[in-house]
């Protein structure tokens, strides 16, 4: 059946996509991602992004249909990508406790890249905090599985491990909400860091 005009019309009116390769679109999206953990996202336009990419809206919009969905996918690359790192980082460790700080710095140091304008875009808009609130989830869970390795290799007492276990997943669970946060006037990135600092100075060391 051919179509009808108002068919037509559609086809027409119809924003065109265009197609870009997998390479440059995770470039795009890294790049935007980049942006967007310097600046924030609420305030910046597709407009702005194109023109700082010095890309046009038909590419970026290859990359993702909306802002929001740009947001989302910029949000999940950068937990991905930094959950990857400091994955690999601790794989490189022997020591059970070496383990822990490795990984707790890590996450520090990946929540550093976060601006203060990034940090309060994404806890306030409600898929990114809950992309959020899923990877320091995971962080919680992560720790507890490192401690209970090292509880079972005998190098942790398993009292210790258990008591630092919680107390560490009451501060990550912390962090997420904001509470100790708000407490202690520290940056996400910072509480992590002060964390990974208590744990070196001795809460998983056994005493000889």
């Amino acid at each position: 059946m051919p179509p009808t005009a108002s068919t037509r019309r559609t086809t027409v009116n119809s924003p065109r996509k265009r197609r870009v390769d997998v390479a440059r679109r995770e470039d795009l999206l890294r790049q935007v991602q980049e942006i967007f953990l310097r600046e924030g996202f609420t305030t910046l336009t597709i407009g702005q992004l194109t023109e700082r990419l010095h890309c046009s809206k038909a590419t970026l919009y290859s990359v993702a249909a909306t802002k929001e969905q740009l947001v989302v996918l910029a949000t999940k690359q950068f937990f991905g990508e930094s959950a990857e790192h400091i994955e690999a980082e601790v794989s490189a460790q022997a020591d059970p406790q070496a383990k822990i700080l490795t990984y707790l710095g890590g996450v520090a140091t990946a929540m550093r890249r976060n601006s203060k304008a990034f940090y309060e875009d994404m806890v306030a808009f409600a898929p990114t905090a809950e992309i959020y609130a899923r990877n320091t989830a995971r962080a919680a869970e992560r720790v507890r599985e490192l401690i209970d390795e090292g509880i079972e290799s005998g190098r942790f007492r398993a009292t210790d491990g258990r008591f630092a276990s919680q107390l560490v997943a009451l501060a990550i669970e912390g962090v997420q909400s904001g509470v100790l946060l708000e407490r202690t006037g520290l940056s996400a990135a910072d509480a992590f860091n002060e964390l990974a600092t208590l744990l070196l100075n001795g809460l998983l060391h056994n005493a000889e």
